[in-house]
């Protein structure tokens, strides 16, 4: 999916969410234990009831890769699962990799060829050549770590550079800048530093920004929008246990449904108030 098409989907869903499966077999409905895949079968209830609110659905790898085979055969079905239902989905895998360059080769094709996602997520600090293998897939992205919510974001990523006085992550967004265009190149901005979207727009002002912690991390929507927003929406806001684990009830999908419909129609109100979907 190029850059085009993706701000066409959003126009058409008028929806920029993404849900984040962050699926943790200790969190989900009790009465799904019983299944053969109850994991693949809480993402299949999901996706039923939230694939026409949503742009986007970001499985986070962690929560596959640490019930080991059985965790990325889940992965695969919901994959796939996805893929069936309909073409109007940007995936992305929640992945954090980032190795030297052959190693990076590896984890293009795992992504972009073995489980065909759209979108793979990248760490910048071992440079060019550990994310030029993710450029050479036609259509596809890396969405790389620039300013991250977690506390921990201020050890490394609001240090300065001595004579510019640039901080790190904005070192970060410029260096980026001349690896990749906006069609391939995204990055991960937290929602809980939406102020600081104002100083990135100045460096990545035509580029798609990935922003988690809308929800349950208590980010806002309103300020995401009001400084991240550009002329092709830009933006794909991630929410994931606020809507995925809205119940751990058997009506657990009906209410995921009903909080992702929630964030769907504040976007589509924001999207109507800066003239996209015309």
């Amino acid at each position: 999916m190029n850059y085009q098409q993706l701000f066409s989907l959003i126009k058409k869903k008028q929806s920029f969410l993404c849900i984040g499966l962050d699926t943790d077999i200790r969190k989900i409905p009790q009465h799904l234990l019983a299944e053969e895949d109850p994991v693949f079968e809480f993402n299949k209830a999901i996706i039923d009831a939230t694939h026409d609110l949503a742009a986007a659905y970001k499985p986070n790898l962690a929560f596959y890769e640490s019930m080991g085979p059985e965790g990325w055969k889940s992965l695969q079905k919901t994959v796939n699962y996805i893929r069936n239902k309909t073409s109007d989905i940007f995936l992305i895998a929640d992945a954090k990799r980032g190795d030297i360059g052959n190693t990076s080769a590896m984890y293009a094709r795992t992504f972009y060829e073995t489980y065909d996602f759209d979108a793979v997520t990248v760490a910048p600090y071992m440079g060019k050549d550990s994310i030029s293998p993710f450029l050479e897939f036609k259509d596809k992205w890396f969405v790389l770590l620039a300013l991250t919510s977690n506390p921990g974001a201020a050890d490394f990523q609001y240090l300065k550079e001595a004579q510019s006085g640039k901080r790190l992550f904005e070192q970060v967004l410029e260096k980026a800048q001349t690896w990749a265009t906006k069609d391939q190149g995204m990055f991960v901005v937290g929602a809980t530093k939406a102020e600081s979207l104002k100083d990135i727009r100045k460096i990545v002002p035509d580029n798609f920004l990935l922003v988690p912690g809308v929800g349950a991390q208590g980010g806002s929507l309103q300020e995401v929008v009001k400084y991240g927003m550009n002329d092709h929406c830009g933006l794909l806001v991630n929410s994931s246990r606020g809507i995925i684990y809205a119940s751990d009830g058997t009506d657990f999908a009906v209410k995921a449904r009903q909080k992702a419909n929630e964030v769907k129609n504040e976007m589509t109100h924001y999207l109507e108030q800066a003239g996209l979907l015309l």
